[in-house]
């Protein structure tokens, strides 16, 4: 294969899960799946993907009822959470049928994201059986499901999707502190972070010896959503100098206005 950044990877990690189910439980399991997994990406910001059924190949295993069943149930369960889908015919894994979500980049580009697969060899393999109602031993149905896919290839089209900026809930830096003057007004940046640490909110302090529009430049390159600058006049006030990378100078508010501007939007996903 081609390396390809966070895309393509030498190793990766999935976020697997195997649920074992009855036939009649087949049907709302993967609906419930499905729908956690686009729930999931939407709460991502992303809304753009597209859905793909892959069905039986000619080397299948299973009995026709088991691969009549499970491709019903994948249809059924596209239908219901109300998305358009496109049938991949004989694109299923020899051991099962598959639902593939694959969501977009920032050019286009699509990327294997969720997916939902059956598996009719483990279940065999293992030799699994449950005691149905009617007092008699049955084969379980297996279905594999990974939300992300690779985790290290979803951080990657997040990156790209978001051209680097991430949403503020998102973002591993949320405040950059930034006192004009490190020594003159140090003490007062120590007790802005202080206070947004409590909170819960990811803040940097850049006290550096360098000048203050070069610390400002970085900390736009650095994509940080919020930049704080402290000089006498917020030192003297106990105020606070915003700036937003979206949104440009906000001016002058204080600190419990900011607090609560910043967990307002963190709440909502902003």
């Amino acid at each position: 294969g081609v390396l390809h950044g966070l895309m393509r990877v030498r190793g990766f990690t999935q976020d697997d899960a195997h649920i074992i189910c009855t036939p009649e439980q087949v049907e709302g399991v993967i609906e419930e799946t499905l729908q956690f997994a686009i729930d999931m990406l939407r709460s991502f910001g992303f809304e753009d993907f597209k859905v793909y059924i892959s069905t039986k190949p000619e080397d299948a295993i299973g009995s026709q009822e088991q691969w009549q069943l499970a491709e019903g149930a994948l249809r059924k369960a596209v239908e219901k959470v109300g998305l358009e889908y496109e049938i991949d015919e004989g694109g299923g894994a020899f051991y099962g049928p598959k639902i593939d979500v694959k969501i977009k980049d920032a050019i286009g580009r699509l990327w294997q994201c969720s997916t939902i697969q059956f598996d009719f060899n483990l279940p065999e393999r293992f030799d699994m059986e449950y005691v149905g109602p009617d007092n008699k031993r049955h084969r379980p149905y297996m279905i594999h499901r990974a939300i992300f896919g690779s985790i290290e290839r979803f951080v990657g089209v997040l990156l790209e999707h978001y051209a680097g900026l991430l949403p503020l809930w998102l973002s591993p830096v949320q405040v950059k502190i930034i006192p004009i003057s490190p020594e003159k007004h140090g003490d007062y940046a120590r007790e802005v972070e202080g206070r947004l640490k409590e909170k819960g909110i990811r803040v940097e302090l850049d006290m550096r010896d360098e000048r203050l529009n070069a610390r400002i430049r970085d900390a736009e390159l650095q994509k940080v959503p919020y930049v704080v600058v402290l000089g006498d006049k917020e030192v003297e006030s106990k105020s606070l100098s915003v700036r937003s990378k979206k949104e440009g100078n906000l001016g002058t508010m204080s600190l419990e206005n900011f607090e609560q501007m910043l967990l307002d939007k963190i709440r909502s996903k902003q």
